[in-house]
């Protein structure tokens, strides 16, 4: 079978097609024909090498988190799913390697994908999906009414996490580009700013929780437009801001709290009831298998609305 991998840390020019053996079945394992496979920059920070300390230096490495396709295969032990069910799920976050024509999870990484969504559409949500609801369920609890800014709206996290954040019933403000402002109209947002014309943090406007997701609205600024007790949430933190943040909450009321996506099977179920009760889930950027470099070359510096999947024939 086909896989990608590649043997050093580098840009999108370190990928490589190579043919290997389909991977053998054990007995707690799933085969699983991939169909499509979702680009997240945690793909390019841990290929870069911007992750060593998580992801480990030994080669050659895979890459792609989340999927989705059809599965091939089961072992002895495992029992929920059966030769032909359509599946999406996430691998270890660190180690990847989804970008195959086959690859092994076990029955707590994948769940049925809902037969009203596309396999594109499955394979976008496990990591997005994941994270946006973690964010809500263990770094901060939204009730109804709470005022919660989104930077950086109209990508994958953004999608989930305006579309979850209304169904508790928050008032969300959305900061977007021209181009993702119907996006995230279409997606419920209560007030739209386009930071092409607008600063957000020049506004009047004073938040509960403001999230973060562009990498562009360091705390420093962003607690100029937060409550007294309030939460600030960095999506792609790195040491320095595991140290800022530990100093931060020892003696602010304005709390910065980090997310370190955690996967796990609820998280799952939770998205496989929302996709089935017609959560939109954006795919604007499809790509076939064999421009795989094209893909991790485009995506990093595009502005995408919504996510965007590399699709395995």
């Amino acid at each position: 079978m086909k896989k990608i991998i590649y043997s050093k840390f580098g840009g999108p020019e370190v990928l490589q097609i190579t043919e290997v053996p389909i991977p053998a079945v054990q007995e707690t394992n799933i085969l699983i024909k991939v169909k499509a496979v979702s680009i997240n920059p945690l793909d390019w920070k841990i290929r870069n090498g911007e992750m060593k300390l998580m992801s480990g230096s030994k080669f050659p490495k895979g890459i792609g988190i989340d999927f989705s396709g059809i599965v091939e295969d089961t072992g002895t032990a495992a029992t929920q799913y059966k030769k032909g069910d359509e599946v999406f799920g996430i691998l270890d976050v660190f180690k990847g390697e989804a970008l195959a024509e086959y690859i092994l999870a076990s029955e707590n990484e994948i769940a049925i994908k809902p037969s009203n969504i596309s396999f594109e559409q499955a394979a976008a949500m496990p990591v997005v999906g994941s994270a946006a609801l973690q964010i809500f369920k263990t770094l901060v609890k939204v009730e109804k009414g709470n005022e919660i800014l989104i930077n950086g709206a109209s990508g994958g996290i953004g999608m989930f996490a305006t579309q979850i954040a209304k169904m508790s019933g928050a008032i969300v403000t959305t900061v977007v580009g021209g181009s993702g402002i119907q996006a995230v109209k279409d997606w419920g947002a209560d007030f739209i700013v386009n930071y092409s014309n607008e600063d957000v943090l020049k506004g009047d406007k004073q938040y509960d929780v403001v999230i973060d997701l562009s990498a562009k609205m360091p705390f420093s600024k962003a607690k100029q437009v937060m409550k007294r007790s309030s939460t600030y949430i960095h999506t792609a933190p790195g040491p320095k801001e595991i140290i800022s943040s530990f100093f931060i909450n020892m003696f602010s009321s304005k709390k910065y709290k980090l997310l370190m996506l955690k996967p796990a099977p609820e998280y799952l179920a939770e998205l496989t009831g929302y996709a089935a009760s017609g959560i939109a889930i954006i795919v604007s950027k499809v790509y076939p298998f064999h421009l795989f470099e094209k893909a991790y070359t485009e995506v990093p510096n595009g502005k995408f609305i919504g996510k965007a999947v590399i699709t395995i024939d």
